[in-house]
């Protein structure tokens, strides 16, 4: 029995959504690489940049969530749960994720990035003081198996081991403090709303990169060349507000576990980026591990895990 007419045009822009919401967050990274080889900019000066553009549409979105169904009064407590998710999963693993691409190329950032969801396996098991089941090993070995095809691929082309270590370090923290904010988010998402929560995250981590713009650098830091500008401007809105909002609506329309699995191509579609648009190198290796850490975290988001969701 076929579905509806209507259920089958839901269930495809829903899917073209997750798609679309992918290939966002996974060009931010190639565009990244592409300021750093434009114009000598610090990682710090390019996040403020893009925090700077996409700061309109923060505060849109709270504003549109404020007059929505979304109402419940945000208590203390609230605000000291936001404050930490703007803190880990749009400030650290922002700033983080932006110096390693310093170090690294974009195809290896987004494969040691991938590893989050066999994070929060990990980190839930620990927090919960709960034992990993056996599919979840297996996960674990598959994903960290991946990285270590693909890392020891990239030593091996690299003419600065040193740099490579550190940027892999970088990013992997990155990684950390992203499972960390999926970790925390599941309950003040569901006492203020998604859109809510999302939004003032967002600004509160504004602040912290504009404190840190401020602690670090001069104001003058901030004029740049037009590239750069554009590029920061690209990084708001088409791989930070355009993909969330994509990512919200098409998790309404086919379900989070359907958006995981199709945000699984978004190392694959990294690495063909990369070789397009920065001439990078793709190896067998690289190839290997990315089908490695795939396959690894397919195994815990696809349903079925007993694990906590992302």
């Amino acid at each position: 029995m076929t579905a509806p007419p209507l259920v089958q045009r839901t269930r495809l822009y829903g899917m073209l959504f997750a798609l679309l919401a992918a290939f966002g967050f996974s060009f931010k990274a190639i565009l990244v690489k592409l300021a750093y080889a434009w114009q000598p900019v610090d990682a710090v000066t390019l996040l403020a940049l893009r925090m700077l553009f996409a700061l309109p549409f923060f505060v849109a979105i709270a504003w549109h969530a404020r007059g929505s169904g979304e109402r419940t009064p945000v208590a203390a407590v609230d605000w000291l749960r936001l404050t930490w998710l703007g803190l880990t999963g749009y400030y650290l693993a922002s700033i983080l994720d932006f110096w390693g691409l310093g170090y690294i190329n974009a195809g290896l950032e987004r494969l040691i990035l991938f590893l989050y969801p066999t994070l929060v396996v990990l980190l839930g098991a620990w927090l919960g003081r709960r034992r990993v089941a056996r599919r979840e090993i297996w996960a674990l070995a598959l994903s960290y198996g991946g990285i270590a095809v693909a890392f020891a691929s990239d030593l091996h082309l690299a003419t600065d081991r040193g740099a490579l270590l550190l940027g892999s370090a970088l990013v992997f923290g990155s990684a950390v403090a992203y499972a960390l904010y999926l970790l925390a988010s599941g309950p003040t998402i569901a006492r203020v709303g998604a859109r809510r929560a999302a939004a003032y995250a967002m600004l509160i981590s504004t602040g912290f990169v504009l404190a840190q713009f401020a602690a670090t650098q001069p104001l003058a830091a901030l004029r740049q060349p037009w590239p750069i500008y554009g590029l920061a401007l690209a990084m708001a809105v088409f791989s930070t507000v355009l993909p969330a909002v994509l990512l919200a609506e098409s998790i309404k329309r086919i379900g989070a576990g359907q958006v995981a699995l199709i945000g699984s191509a978004g190392p694959i579609i990294t690495i063909y980026l990369g070789v397009v648009v920065l001439g990078e190198p793709a190896t067998a290796a690289q190839l290997l591990g990315a089908a490695l850490v795939l396959g690894g975290v397919l195994m815990v988001t696809l349903p079925g895990r007993t694990t906590p969701g992302t």
